[in-house]
């Protein structure tokens, strides 16, 4: 249900005027790829623009490469690394005007990305679904916490037009913080690991009190997150908190 929703939603969304940027990834970007395949669609690699990753997406990279774009911040020939991801992710909430998540379960590197959705002053949307299904859990946190519960692209839309209607930029005409430089955001999530390490523990904490505890910026707090969250070493619990596994 989740793949056809996110082909469905894609495709109605790129009808009306509007680009999807997603990560060529397994099941939900691979449906929110192809149904935006002839209106308009980004894929965004961990790996290098020549690097299909997962290998079974070799057709589907093909089409996009002559129907879309495809982009990376890696350098040719790279395969994809876990520390990769979170730079990708972050790519794909900054590029967006809004972030939809489809399915997330409880440990999902897109509540990850949502957090840099956050950061970045994009608007977070989510689907819900069943408390008993595992790969909703993410998505009904997210509504929790406040994002904008969506079933159809009318209700994203509903959001985006006023917006986009003002541009790309802040509500006030301000120009957006420019991203910050990939290597640097590597550098400075070495330099803050070690403090994101000790700031977590068996209980849960607030993610932006880890912030406010390393005093290390939130984009760096976040890698270390993800990067965290990839190799299954801390939990996610309700109300953007986190543990150790």
């Amino acid at each position: 249900m989740g793949r056809k929703f996110a082909f469905t939603l894609a495709q109605d969304l790129t009808q009306a005027g509007l680009a999807v940027a997603s990560g060529l990834a397994r099941r939900i970007d691979t449906a929110a790829h192809e149904g935006a395949l002839k209106g308009g669609t980004v894929a965004v690699l961990a790996g290098g623009v020549d690097v299909v990753y997962p290998p079974e997406n070799q057709k589907l990279y093909d089409a996009i490469r002559i129907e879309g774009a495809i982009i990376s911040e890696m350098r040719l020939g790279e395969a994809p690394q876990a520390r990769h991801f979170p730079r990708r992710n972050r790519l794909i909430s900054g590029l967006a005007r809004g972030l939809v998540v489809v399915e997330a379960a409880e440990r999902s590197g897109s509540l990850i990305t949502a957090n840099y959705a956050l950061e970045q002053g994009r608007e977070i949307f989510a689907v819900p679904g069943s408390p008993l299904d595992p790969r909703a859990k993410g998505a009904n946190c997210l509504i929790r916490d406040g994002a904008t519960l969506i079933e159809n692209a009318e209700d994203v839309l509903a959001v985006l037009r006023p917006i986009l209607s003002r541009g790309f930029g802040e509500p006030d005409g301000a120009p957006l913080t420019p991203a910050p430089d990939a290597a640097a955001l590597e550098q400075e999530a070495d330099r803050v690991r070690r403090a994101v390490e000790e700031a977590l523990g068996p209980a849960p904490v607030a993610v932006v009190e880890l912030i406010r505890l390393t005093g290390a910026p939130a984009s760096a707090v976040l890698t270390v997150l993800l990067e965290l969250e990839l190799a299954g070493r801390y939990r996610r619990h309700p109300g953007n908190l986190v543990s150790w596994s």
